[in-house]
């Protein structure tokens, strides 16, 4: 049986939400919240993807303390800024 769109969209948005460490919670959590439903197949399948890596390497790819694989490295960095923004005062 193939996944719904909207199945497909609750399942990654809880896998963002609940990854084992609660840093990346609160990385990938609100950048789920705020940027899955706007994505095109190829952004998604990319997401989908980054959430099979493990959290011990998604973190340092997304502080910018060790560089992320090629094909990860437009979402890292993507994920990265929408993280620092939302630690700004007021935002």
């Amino acid at each position: 049986m193939t996944e719904t769109a909207e199945a497909r969209l609750k399942r990654m948005r809880m896998r963002s939400w609940r990854r084992g460490t609660k840093e990346m919670d609160l990385v990938l959590g609100p950048y789920a919240d705020a940027c899955l439903a706007g994505m095109d197949e190829a952004r998604l399948a990319l997401y989908d993807a980054l959430l099979n890596e493990n959290d011990q390497d998604l973190l340092p790819w997304v502080l910018g303390q060790t560089p992320a694989p090629d094909a990860l490295a437009g979402l890292i960095a993507e994920i990265g800024a929408f993280a620092r923004r939302r630690m700004q005062p007021g935002a």
